[in-house]
C-alpha cells in the first residue's frame, strides 16, 4: 500500500504567522492562535476585526511573512520525508500567505484556504470545504493510501483522528494532556523515527525510495 504523510504547516514546519504579525505590529490580541482557540471560525473573525480596527493591510502581513525562516531543521526533515513517501501539507493558512514559505520548502503540495480582500484589507475568508484537513485525509484513504498525519493544535485533531496513524508535534501541554492516546513528539529526529516505525514500508519500486 502506498503511503501519504499529511503535515500541518504552521507550528510543524514554519513559525506561527499570526504571532509574527503580533510582534511586528505590537498588537498583542493577534497572539491568539489555534493553540488557544478551538473554534477556527471565531478565531479568524476575531483576527479580521482586530486587523481592521488597527488598519493593518494584507501587504503588511505579507511583508512580515517574507522575513520569516522555516523552523530550524524543517527543510531537511521535509526533504527526508519526500525522499521516501508522498507528502502533502494540510493547513488552515491562506493562498495569499503561502508563496514565501512554499519557496523555502521547495514547493510542496499545499492545500489551504483563501482570503477575501477589499481595498487591500482582509474582509473575510473562504474555507475550501468544512473540516478540510479531515476530509483530505479521508479522501486519500478512500484512494487506498495509508495516511500518517502530524499536527500541533486543536484544529488538527479531526485530521489526526481520521488518519491511519497520527502524532502531535510540539503541541501545547493542554492539547497533549487532553489526547493521551495520540503520539506526541518534540524533535524532528524523534518524529522521523516514529514515522518510519509505523505504517507500511517504502516499496522497493517506489519513485520515493
Amino acid at each position: 500500500m502506498q503511503r501519504v504523510i499529511a503535515l500541518d504547516m504552521e507550528g510543524v514546519l514554519t513559525p506561527e504567522i499570526w504571532i509574527a504579525v503580533a510582534e511586528r505590529t505590537g498588537i498583542d490580541e493577534l497572539r491568539r492562535t489555534t493553540r488557544d482557540e478551538p473554534d477556527y471560525d471565531a478565531l479568524m473573525q476575531y483576527r479580521i476585526d482586530v486587523l481592521n480596527a488597527h488598519d493593518v493591510s494584507l501587504d503588511e502581513i505579507r511583508a512580515t511573512i517574507a522575513e520569516l525562516p522555516l523552523l530550524d531543521g524543517a527543510r531537511d526533515f521535509l526533504d527526508e520525508l519526500r525522499h521516501r513517501w508522498v507528502v502533502v501539507l494540510l493547513s488552515d493558512t491562506f493562498e495569499q500567505f503561502d508563496d514565501h514559505f512554499l519557496e523555502l520548502m521547495g514547493y510542496p503540495h499545499l492545500l489551504c484556504h483563501r482570503l477575501d480582500v477589499v481595498d487591500g484589507h482582509l474582509a473575510g475568508w473562504r474555507r475550501r470545504v468544512d473540516d478540510a484537513k479531515r476530509r483530505a485525509v479521508e479522501a486519500y484513504r478512500g484512494l487506498n493510501y495509508h495516511v500518517t498525519a502530524v499536527g500541533d493544535s486543536y484544529n488538527d485533531l479531526t485530521m489526526l483522528r481520521a488518519a491511519d496513524v497520527a502524532s502531535l508535534f510540539r503541541c501545547p501541554a493542554a492539547v497533549a494532556e487532553a489526547n493521551p492516546d495520540l503520539e506526541s513528539t518534540d524533535d524532528y529526529g524523534e518524529l522521523l523515527e516514529w514515522i518510519c516505525s509505523v505504517g507500511p514500508p517504502v516499496p522497493e519500486t517506489s519513485l520515493h525510495s
